[in-house]
Formats: C-alpha cells, sequence, structure tokens
C-alpha cells in the first residue's frame, strides 16, 4: 500500500490532484494499525470511502465526523473533479487543513451535482482513540486520532498493540469463546478525545453532535 498524502494544507495545483488520484486508490496516514484485511467492508457502489473520528450508525449520512486520514477511492471522474474542487477550496477557506476543508464541502451542491456516492466507514471495523471499535473479533484499523504529540501517540499505540496480542493470544488458547475483546486506550491520548468532543459541542459541526450522544 502507497502513502500519497502530501503537507497538511491544500496546495491547489493540477499536478498535485492529478498525481494524488492516480497515485493510488487509498491513502493512509502512518498512525493506523492494521489487524485484518479491510477490503470486505468496501462498498463496490461507493466512489469515496472515507474512515470517521465519530460514525452515527448510517454510512452514507453527511453529517457524519470523517477523518481523511484513511480513504479508499475509485479513480473516476467524479473523484477527479471532487480533489479538484477539494483543494481549490484552499482559496475560500485559507490556511485550513484538509480535513476540516472536506467536513466543509462535502455539503456543497456542486459535490451533490457530481452524484459523487461518499460512504463513511463504520467504527465498529475502523476505530480509533476518538471512538473505539468495541468488538476485536470485528476491527480491521485502529486510528492513533484525537490525540496531540508523538510520544503520547508512540505511548498508546504501545498499549493497543499489547491490547491485540493478548485478545490473539487467548484466540490461540481458546479462551475468546463468546468474547469479545477490548482495548485499554485512550490512556495519554484521552485528554485530547475530551478536548475534541468540547470543541465538537461549541462549534456544533453541522448539527453532528447527534454522534457524540450515541457514542
Amino acid at each position: 500500500m502507497r502513502q500519497c498524502r502530501g503537507d497538511s494544507t491544500l496546495q491547489p495545483t493540477k499536478a498535485t490532484v492529478l498525481v494524488l488520484v492516480s497515485c493510488s486508490r487509498y491513502s493512509y496516514d502512518a498512525d493506523i494499525m492494521w489487524f485484518r484485511d479491510p477490503f470486505s467492508q468496501f462498498d463496490k457502489d461507493a466512489d469515496f470511502h472515507v474512515s470517521c473520528d465519530f460514525f452515527n450508525g448510517n454510512p452514507f449520512d453527511l453529517r457524519n465526523l470523517p477523518n481523511t486520514g484513511f480513504s479508499y477511492v475509485k479513480s473516476n471522474e467524479k473523484t477527479i473533479q471532487l480533489y479538484k474542487f477539494w483543494y481549490n477550496s484552499s482559496i475560500t477557506y485559507p490556511g485550513i487543513h484538509d480535513q476540516d476543508a472536506f467536513n466543509k464541502i462535502k455539503f456543497d451542491p456542486f459535490i451533490q451535482h457530481l452524484g459523487l456516492r461518499i460512504r463513511f466507514f463504520d467504527t465498529a471495523y475502523f476505530g480509533g482513540f476518538c471512538q473505539p471499535s468495541r468488538d476485536l473479533n470485528k476491527v480491521c484499523t485502529m486510528h492513533a486520532n484525537c490525540c496531540v504529540g508523538l510520544e503520547n501517540k508512540v505511548h498508546d499505540i504501545g498499549i493497543m498493540l499489547d491490547d491485540w496480542q493478548k485478545y490473539v493470544k487467548s484466540i490461540v488458547n481458546q479462551t475468546t469463546e463468546g468474547h469479545k475483546g477490548s482495548w485499554t486506550v485512550p490512556q495519554l491520548c484521552k485528554y485530547f478525545f475530551h478536548l475534541l468532543v468540547n470543541v465538537i459541542q461549541k462549534k456544533n459541526y453541522n448539527k453532528s453532535t447527534t454522534i457524540l450522544q450515541r457514542f
């Protein structure tokens, strides 16, 4: 798998857009742990898949809070236009992070006009520190999101890997029948989770606080 992410700010150049779209059908951050093959969870009819910080239960609801750290994209005319529009949005939102920009433009009439089919990944399979997967029998990936600071991330990722090793060992010993397993993370990153929740509630991102009520 190839990581095709550039600078965290948007760079609206045609070359950058085309490289991003043609480089790979999927991109991911380095702080995502892979535990199972995720491809069975992809929707063949969707053009753009993206992970979530918070998932509200409906994979096609634009009110989900996306995390663009992990995405799977079909390379077609719709997604090429999406990336062009996304990168050009730096003119409308100067200096904004690409994830925040996507959270704004996903509601734009231009995106609706494209007929682009966006699917948001269920955190039951693609979890993170924001909203951990609750069942280790299902989880495909876990993202060290809702966390600031390299030391904090490294610490909690280490704990997460320990949790997974314990789960795998229990399978080998046949002690997990009917048991979903559990995470003991976030730990050091927990403070940043609560900070993000407060920010979301204050800004009321497109009425997405209903997601937090579910969590």
